[in-house]
């Protein structure tokens, strides 16, 4: 799905004041995400993506419940638009500053704390998603990768269910990123809660040991994270085969992309190559 079509989808659902043409796109990923006076619009990838909708906005409805600072829904029931699904959400105001990860792990603590609610949550399936992504990336991508990471996403399946946790399961955001804190007026917010899960609380601590080994975070950015939430996940002896298997998520998630991106083929075949060299050293790029 490009910018069109989302654009096309947005006018099919009637649901902005004004014009689909005029609102401001955001993001463009599993998503599109427009904002256009108080609202913003999540426009679904496809048809595929309703339950995952439906359940985004269930859990908004908890958050807000249970007091969580989060993104409010400005509608209980996700739309069905030319088999993409439509969800609608409150704005939130202009941030004041950057998210970082002090305001990560403070809002972690906040979920981490709840019981699992009422309507239940799923596991955290993080590996789910590879076989799509890489359907998605067709020819694009070599197809001795795609076979690579089919087998590593086995072989991490299997060792995590296996695992003995450090901390008591439970809910967690299960994308656990800077990224997806928004800095207002009244402080951290949590946001995008497609990946709400009850799982390991450890699959939240990860994301960001990986940022720190992966993605350039700073040391000290990241000793600031494990301070605020209380704990360093690289303690347990269970980490590098949660951060083995989001590796491998994040690796096919680029590959959908590669059809129509060459640097995200590029980037594809950049963190392939260092997962078969086992260097955990390789830079990766953000995408």
């Amino acid at each position: 799905m490009d910018e069109a079509r989302a654009r096309e989808v947005l006018a099919a659902a009637d649901v902005l004041p004004g014009a689909a043409a005029d609102a401001r796109l955001l993001a463009l990923g599993e998503n599109a995400v427009f904002a256009a006076g108080d609202l913003v619009v999540k426009v679904g990838r496809d048809a595929g993506l309703l339950d995952r909708a439906r359940h985004e906005l269930d859990v908004a409805a908890w958050l807000a419940g249970a007091g969580v600072p989060a993104v409010r829904a400005a509608g209980s029931e996700p739309l069905l638009v030319d088999g993409h699904p439509v969800t609608l959400w409150h704005r939130l105001p202009d941030p004041v500053r950057p998210a970082g990860p002090r305001d990560l792990a403070e809002l972690l603590r906040l979920v981490h704390a709840l019981p699992v609610p009422s309507f239940g949550l799923p596991a955290r399936d993080l590996l789910s998603g590879v076989e799509r992504w890489l359907r998605l990336a067709g020819d694009a991508v070599d197809p001795a990768d795609a076979a690579y990471l089919r087998e590593r996403r086995d072989g991490f399946a299997t060792a995590a269910a296996a695992l003995t946790p450090r901390l008591p399961a439970g809910p967690i955001h299960g994308d656990a990123l800077p990224r997806n804190v928004h800095i207002g007026p009244d402080g951290p917010v949590l946001v995008d809660l497609e990946t709400v899960s009850a799982d390991l609380r450890e699959h939240d601590l990860v994301v960001m040991a990986l940022s720190r080994d992966r993605y350039g975070l700073p040391a000290e950015a990241y000793d600031a994270f494990t301070r605020a939430y209380g704990w360093d996940v690289r303690e347990w002896s269970g980490c590098a085969v949660l951060r083995g298997a989001r590796e491998t998520a994040s690796c096919a998630w680029v590959a959908q992309h590669a059809p129509a991106n060459p640097k995200a083929a590029q980037e594809f075949r950049r963190r392939v190559a260092s997962l078969r060299d086992g260097d955990e050293a390789v830079r990766w790029y953000p995408f």
